[in-house]
């Protein structure tokens, strides 16, 4: 995948902005310049990426205003599945949306994110020379299990699994259970926990990448809370 023509141009412009912003950082915060460099580039991914962010967050408050709308159409035409469909189509329509509308957005950044995981777990350029600098003590190309120093590595990541673990905590008690409603049933609530995922994530991969887990889910967390309180 990361040998894909455009994927590889686009690390590869990553990785020269991290470069950069490591040598930029460095005279202001020393030894962590290359972790502040992976948590900068991740926030201005963000920041580019923040119009899908806006058109995802209108699309899910579409829906939201569909909802009840949508539940009688589907009471009154449950034996008559064509005309279900038509009808949820005319109310789409009217509405200027779509099912998809808050699917595409996350699409769009999916591409630009790969090749942002990629990066900064040396997936995608071979010997990433910045995954050698450290933060904290630990190298960037270090795990939980394979660092140079084990009474370094351990206390580090401890704190980015107990900031994800906050991270999604937070992210499932106001954004994915209140979306559920109350009528949520046992597998809803279980699937609520897949937020967690990057905490588990972060156990396994690189430290730079575990702070593109931390950042970009923080990022999301925020965005998310706030773009749903502006926008209408």
């Amino acid at each position: 995948m990361y040998g894909f023509g455009p994927i590889a141009a686009a690390v590869s412009l990553l990785s020269a902005v991290l470069a950069a912003l490591t040598a930029f950082l460095t005279p202001l915060v020393g030894g962590i310049a290359a972790g502040a460099a992976v948590v900068t580039l991740t926030i201005l991914v963000r920041l580019l990426l923040l119009p899908l962010g806006v058109a995802q967050v209108r699309a899910e408050k579409a829906r939201a205003r569909l909802a009840p709308r949508l539940a009688e159409l589907t009471a009154e035409y449950r034996n008559d599945p064509a005309r279900l469909v038509d009808e949820q189509r005319r109310v789409y329509a009217e509405a200027g949306t779509s099912p998809l509308a808050g699917c595409l957005p996350s699409l769009a950044q999916t591409p630009v994110l790969i090749c942002v995981y990629g990066l900064f777990t040396g997936a995608a350029v071979a010997d990433e020379p910045l995954l050698a600098h450290t933060f904290g003590g630990v190298e960037l190309g270090a795990t939980l299990g394979a660092g140079a120093d084990g009474t370094l590595v351990a206390p580090v990541f401890a704190l980015l699994l107990a900031l994800l673990a906050l991270v999604a905590w937070a992210n499932r008690r106001y954004l994915t259970l209140p979306a559920m409603g109350d009528a949520r049933s046992p597998v809803a609530g279980a699937v609520s926990w897949i937020g967690f995922t990057p905490v588990v994530m972060a156990a396994f991969v690189p430290l730079a990448a575990g702070l593109y887990l931390a950042t970009t889910t923080a990022w999301t967390l925020g965005e998310r809370l706030l773009l749903r309180r502006l926008l209408s």
